[in-house]
């Protein structure tokens, strides 16, 4: 479900609220802070004691007589003492706080990146690909930047202007009285821009998802985009999300500048209340000379914080706005959740599985897997897998193939029934123990950048190199894998671009069979692929699936006349089960699919 940023703003999760869960789910931010605030007040307090000396200077060093030296060099040694101190301070504080806040960061974007992989494949579909990474990289990085300089620069000068009232107070406190009684305007000021700039920059935060979605879409997809021609339409498409983008920009922009306008004219007006306030109090002697020149630097101190405040407050609302961006993913809860050390391993023997009574319906968007009542995509199943046999599942499209494998490999769990190996319900096993023993070898071969040594490498971390080649010998690929330049150590570039779909899904064979699976889920990939290639894929699979359950998702009924049974689907319903022999006598649907495919080939 799309919530608006207005919606947003207004719900009672308020940036005070955010920044506290930011600091809860980053503990290494409040590492130290205490030490960090402390060098930050000296920081401030040593801006204060330059008007103080210079006040010190005017009534008490010059005298009627003449000037008294030790005064005017004692407050001067004073505010120069303090200015060292204060540039040493702040430099430090620049420096704790940077590698603090590039520490619990990187610890956010860990945090933010491993919850997004736990999630469930239905959300990762559900989302668009360039938002994930969007609140991963650019999200994370705004909280950054204001962590170093926004957050500093509201912090140092909110304790700035806090002493400057106070010694104000002390000095004067007709004149510290008028600053006071002019703050609340610039206080309600700042809160009436403060939603709307968090309004604004949450939706400029969110159209920078959209648009590298976008753009990653477009990039991934230029042969089809050029091959069907249809560059002018997704250039429109491209350029309507750079022109929203753009507009967020404008929109946020525009209420920056009014805000930064009104931020100097509130702070001139403290200035000319200061200046006349002052001016009167001098002429009847109810304020020294040196107290109202000191209050025109106490007034700057003062005034400068409300100056900087519009731009500080600007990169807080867009920080708060990725931060919140953030925690909306760290806050949705996995449909798949490992047991972890509370969960069991599967037990080391030939594995088999049961489907007892399970059903299972897709999520609309903004639904999670417990809340979907859609029309059920898999429904009353109740079967049962022997352990080493091999299984074909048929249907037409839409008839529920994919959900089964999805469940029995624990990608997803049933809405209803259960799912079980070995006697033991899958939502009890480790992660560990299933994807050791449990494979899915998908139709798209899928590769990672880097070679064809570290995409086997995925299915066993630990395997040597004499191990592959041993695997492509067994599999009968080793012929291929010498034809290639560089053998093992040749690129695959990037999602497997520099090898073609017949050799990744070779790749991603031998990267099965290298992890030694007991259950195998194949969906059949040899439909778009050469037949010489075919021929290597059917001769690879046949060693990979020797001596092995295996369940194969069959778009060739070739695939079926070889299985030792045959489960067919029809509207997310087991209609049939049997040897093909006896489903193609006893008719049905199977008996129509065999009869189309004849006479297809």
């Amino acid at each position: 479900m799309t919530v608006r940023a207005e919606e947003r703003v207004q719900s009672p999760q308020g940036a005070l609220q955010t920044i506290r869960r930011g600091l809860a789910l980053s503990p290494e931010l409040r590492k130290g802070l205490v030490g960090t605030l402390l060098i930050a007040i000296a920081a401030t307090a040593g801006r204060v004691v330059v008007p103080i000396a210079i006040q010190q200077i005017i009534d008490n060093g010059v005298l009627d007589g003449g000037v008294d030296m030790t005064v005017v060099v004692t407050m001067a040694s004073l505010a120069l003492g303090a200015i060292l101190i204060t540039g040493l301070a702040t430099g430090w504080m620049h420096l704790r706080l940077a590698k603090v806040s590039e520490t619990a960061l990187s610890g956010l974007r860990i945090r933010a990146f491993r919850h997004i992989h736990n999630l469930s494949m239905l959300h990762q579909a559900s989302e668009q690909r360039g938002v994930l990474v969007a609140r991963v990289t650019s999200d994370v990085d705004q909280v950054s930047r204001f962590m170093q300089w926004a957050g500093l620069m509201l912090l140092v000068n909110g304790l700035q202007a806090m002493l400057a009232v106070v010694v104000m107070l002390t000095m004067s406190v007709p004149l510290g009285l008028v600053v006071i009684a002019l703050s609340p305007a610039v206080v309600g000021m700042i809160k009436f821009f403060q939603t709307r700039l968090r309004v604004a920059y949450l939706t400029v935060r969110e159209r920078v998802g959209q648009m590298l979605a976008l753009i990653a879409e477009t990039v991934v997809g230029a042969p089809v985009i050029r091959a069907y021609g249809i560059e002018d339409r997704t250039r429109a498409r491209l350029e309507e999300s750079i022109e929203a983008h753009r507009s967020a920009g404008a929109h946020a922009g525009r209420i920056s500048s009014v805000f930064s306008g009104m931020s100097e004219v509130s702070s001139s007006v403290i200035v000319a209340a200061i200046v006349v306030v002052g001016t009167l109090l001098a002429a009847n002697g109810s304020a020294t000379t040196g107290e109202v020149i000191a209050f025109f630097f106490l007034v700057q101190l003062f005034v400068q914080p409300v100056q900087f405040m519009g731009e500080a407050v600007n990169e807080a609302q867009t920080a708060v706005a990725g931060w919140s961006r953030v925690l909306d993913i760290l806050d949705i809860a996995p449909d798949v959740v490992d047991p972890g050390e509370d969960g069991v391993d599967l037990p080391h023997e030939p594995l088999g599985a049961v489907f007892a009574d399970v059903e299972f319906r897709y999520p609309r968007p903004g639904e999670t897997a417990s809340e979907a009542d859609a029309s059920p995509a898999l429904r009353d199943v109740d079967v049962a897998i022997p352990p080493q046999q091999k299984v074909a599942i048929v249907g037409e499209t839409g008839s529920g193939k994919t959900t089964f494998a999805k469940l029995l490999t624990r990608l997803m769990d049933p809405s209803s029934g259960s799912v079980k190996v070995s006697g033991i319900d899958l939502r009890t096993v480790r992660f560990d123990s299933l994807r050791d023993r449990v494979v899915m070898v998908p139709q798209e071969g899928i590769l990672f950048r880097g070679t064809i040594a570290d995409n086997v490498r995925m299915g066993r971390p630990g395997a040597s190199r004499e191990e592959i080649l041993s695997t492509f010998r067994t599999l009968g690929l080793s012929d291929w894998l010498s034809e290639l330049g560089q053998g093992l150590d040749t690129s695959v570039g990037e999602r497997g671009s520099s090898l073609s779909v017949g050799e990744r899904q070779l790749v991603t064979l031998v990267r099965a069979a290298i992890a030694e699976p007991d259950l195998l889920v194949l969906d059949e990939a040899t439909s778009a692929v050469d037949p010489a290639t075919e021929v290597r894929i059917s001769g690879a699979l046949n060693q990979l699936t020797s001596g092995r359950t295996v369940v194969t998702i069959a778009h060739r009924l070739s695939t079926a006349e070889a299985a030792d049974r045959v489960l067919v689907f029809d509207d997310g319903r087991l209609v049939q089960d049997g040897p093909h022999a006896e489903l193609v006598a006893e008719g049905g649907i199977y008996g129509r699919l065999y009869e189309s495919w004849q006479r297809g080939t």
